[in-house]
């Protein structure tokens, strides 16, 4: 067979279901090859929307997405989605098309080295030049990308090698044992535990990877230990459960961070130091500090940790929680219950434009607890992390390690693509949707139904808040907006415009039912941004 139709086989034997990209005359024999292939190609509209389709699709997965693209300016389009996904761990293969071998050493049109400008943005990546290597490059990209901490591989491919003759095979697909943690780590963890008066629990987003849900709900109820979470980590442990706090990261004096100041032990599972810096928990560098993961510690100055249990987070969780004396305060109680009444301060609010707290808590009356929400970057990213409980794992999607406008619309693509019997939205910012709002027309020509809604306020709000906390004045943060409307209809989709708070649950209800692509104009009250940070203080440098 020909490389290119290797490599294809090799991708299903991966198990890849969909690949999202754009072709080029650079990767002809693959998009042949995937003529006559199992895999559906999923043609995107911007390259940076396949890359993001394939991040979200194998972060809700938990085995890489596949993105494509020809080269030079196909392949830099790329990045940004690629980046997104290496830093917020989610599994990822990138194929590039290249320049054939004989123009490498010289300059040649579209040509520059994309194996060398995607080194620091992948965890590996290599380039084929010669056939024989493809089922080893492969598999070694899926391996790489899918093991702890997960994240993006790249493989570049010439034009020139992919159309070659080649007499190979895919290689058997493994998965790597995940080593049990030591016992005497487990001891002095479980008497740092126990010893403590104020442990608190700080969930991330390993949790979720490693379906270690369940041991964290034992730990935490056996011990009777609060549960914070990372944006990331929303759903480790339910909302719905007494122990959890709901998610960090907001104000520097907001409740939950009152209550990690006030812990003496944090014991951090699954923690990714890219998306909550210690030094914001742990300013003073005075806590004890239980690391349970499958990786060891970052270095970091504000996270020398007391001890350190590295392996499945499953069994170590349950564990410790067995040689472990439970606490007996009960002081998070109060703190959950504040908590509790701001998220429904608003529900009956009716004032227009309608407040954040108010949309999404309409919204998350309508959701069930399967379904998906997946959030843009921009003031709303905040809110949804702060008010919209979240009950099981991947149900709420939050980019937080690269943190990219943009995701929105092509990550709930992905998502729908891989549970199409859920309701999957995206709440967004027109800052973020018109990045790219483009994959709509994708969405509509592959029949992928999901709902837009839009926190309209023509600024990019967020940076306008830290204008105003910094300087007390905003400065170049206001653009106009089409009719978001017509803009919708005008690909085929569906368009509604939100006139007045009550019209937003009915609308979304309604969009729900529909069998195409929605797009919901709502306008919002951002005054609450600078009401929560003279509340709370200053606001944390979180993007």
């Amino acid at each position: 067979m020909k490389a290119g139709e290797l490599l294809v086989k090799c991708l299903e034997n991966e198990g890849v279901n969909y690949i999202f990209g754009l072709p080029g005359e650079e990767n002809l024999d693959i998009m042949d090859a995937l003529h006559d292939s199992k895999i559906r190609f999923i043609l995107a509209r911007h390259e940076q929307g396949a890359a993001f389709m394939a991040d979200v699709y194998g972060r809700l997965r938990g085995k890489a997405g596949v993105c494509l693209s020809t080269l030079g300016p196909g392949a830099t389009n790329l990045m940004t989605g690629v980046a997104d996904a290496n830093m917020d761990r989610a599994p990822l293969v990138a194929i590039t098309g290249q320049a054939s071998l004989d123009r490498m050493h010289k300059e040649s049109h579209q040509y520059i080295d994309i194996v060398e400008i995607f080194r620091p943005i992948t965890k590996w990546n290599t380039q084929i030049k010669k056939p024989a290597i493809i089922p080893e490059a492969v598999r070694k990209a899926f391996k790489v990308a899918q093991t702890e901490k997960p994240g993006a591989t790249h493989i570049d491919f010439p034009e020139d090698v992919a159309g070659l003759d080649v007499d190979e095979k895919p290689l058997l697909v493994q998965f790597p044992f995940r080593p049990e943690p030591l016992a005497a780590q487990v001891e002095r963890a479980a008497k740092i535990i126990s010893e403590a008066k104020y442990p608190i629990i700080l969930a991330g987003n390993g949790i979720i990877r490693e379906s270690a849900s369940d041991a964290l709900s034992y730990f935490a109820q056996k011990l009777n230990i609060p549960v914070a979470h990372t944006f990331m980590g929303k759903g480790a442990l339910s909302d719905n459960n007494e122990l959890s706090l709901f998610t960090v990261g907001l104000q520097a004096g907001d409740y939950i961070a009152s209550g990690l100041a006030k812990a003496d032990v944090v014991i951090t599972v699954g923690y990714d130091i890219v998306e909550y810096s210690p030094e914001k928990w742990n300013p003073h560098r005075n806590k004890k500090i239980v690391h349970i993961d499958m990786s060891p510690a970052e270095v970091d100055a504000h996270y020398i940790v007391s001890v350190g249990v590295v392996g499945d987070i499953a069994i170590s969780l349950r564990e410790i929680a067995d040689k472990t004396t439970p606490n007996e305060a009960n002081y998070s109680k109060a703190l959950r219950e504040q908590i509790l009444r701001e998220m429904e301060a608003y529900r009956d609010d009716r004032s227009f434009p309608p407040k954040p707290q108010r949309i999404l808590y309409d919204l998350r009356d309508i959701m069930g607890v399967d379904d998906i929400v997946i959030s843009d970057v921009g003031a709303h990213k905040l809110w949804v992390a702060r008010v919209y409980p979240c009950y099981k794992p991947n149900t709420c999607i939050i980019s937080n390690g690269f943190a990219t406008m943009g995701i929105g619309v092509p990550g709930a693509i992905g998502a729908k693509l891989l549970y199409p019997e859920r309701k999957v939205i995206t709440v967004t910012g027109d800052g973020g949707f018109l990045m790219n709002a483009q994959e709509l027309e994708t969405a509509v020509r592959e029949n992928i139904p999901f709902v837009s809604l839009i926190f309209h306020d023509r600024s990019y709000s967020l940076i306008e808040i830290k204008q105003q906390i910094h300087f007390g004045r905003k400065s170049h943060v206001n653009f106009g907006n089409p009719d978001f409307v017509k803009f919708a209809e005008s690909f085929g989709a569906i368009g509604y415009r939100i006139q007045s708070a009550d019209e937003l649950k009915p609308v979304l209800e309604e969009a729900f039912s529909k069998d195409k692509p929605v797009v919901i104009d709502c306008p919002v009250d951002y005054r609450e941004n600078l009401k929560i940070v003279e509340k709370f203080g200053g606001l944390l440098v979180f993007a």
